[in-house]
């Protein structure tokens, strides 16, 4: 059976070096094949020891967001990317920002570039929500509340301290529009404060979302 066929069923999803070998285990040279397949595009690099299907091989690929997922795990889609994902800002991302549980990195990859910020337990776990692309891809992305959570939480030098100030913030430095804001959860983003970094600043942002 040919590689295209083998490699279909995986193709929807990020694809490990040790998924690869194990199709090409017929091969005498698994590695030098691996070669072959990147040099044709058929197979695409997007870190060491993952892959992508290639043009080449015109099979469906993963979302940016499940590649995003996959790069550096434990991780979700957020900031300015889920942000845009649920139309709360009228940019487009030009990178998918992510917070996970290792250190901050970035990687410039072939499909695009994907940033990470680091985040600690407990306050990381909550507000993630699973998004279903396809019966093949569930995204990990943060929920609108979380999302904006984050963005004040991860950006250095960003602090709260009235509701004129956090007002300015949201509507013109991140040109939120009121009645997207009006709708979010704020009891829930009221229990996540205990073990969250700059309660102040949370505090003073559910005060504000509470008057709009």
């Amino acid at each position: 059976m040919e590689f295209r066929q083998r490699i279909k069923e995986y193709a929807e999803t990020p694809i490990s070096r040790h998924l690869i070998l194990d199709i090409l285990k017929d091969y005498k040279r698994p590695n030098d094949k691996i070669s072959e397949l990147l040099k044709s595009k058929k197979l695409i690099s997007i870190r060491r020891g993952l892959y992508i299907t290639g043009p080449k091989l015109d099979l469906p690929t993963p979302e940016p967001f499940l590649i995003a997922n996959h790069l550096r795990g434990p991780s979700y889609v957020s900031l300015e990317s889920a942000l845009s994902y649920w139309n709360m800002i009228p940019e487009r991302a030009y990178e998918i920002s992510s917070v996970t549980l290792q250190t901050s990195k970035i990687y410039k990859t072939a499909v695009g570039r994907f940033s990470y910020q680091q985040s600690k337990a407990p306050y990381y776990s909550y507000g993630i929500k699973n998004i279903d692309y396809s019966p093949k891809q569930t995204v990990l992305i943060a929920s609108p509340e979380k999302a904006l959570c984050d963005k004040i939480v991860l950006t250095p030098k960003i602090h709260l301290r009235s509701i004129k100030q956090t007002r300015e913030f949201l509507t013109e430095d991140l040109r939120m529009d009121s009645d997207v804001l009006s709708t979010l959860n704020t009891k829930i983003m009221d229990l996540w404060i205990e073990s969250a970094p700059k309660k102040s600043s949370l505090k003073m942002l559910i005060k504000t979302l509470m008057e709009l």
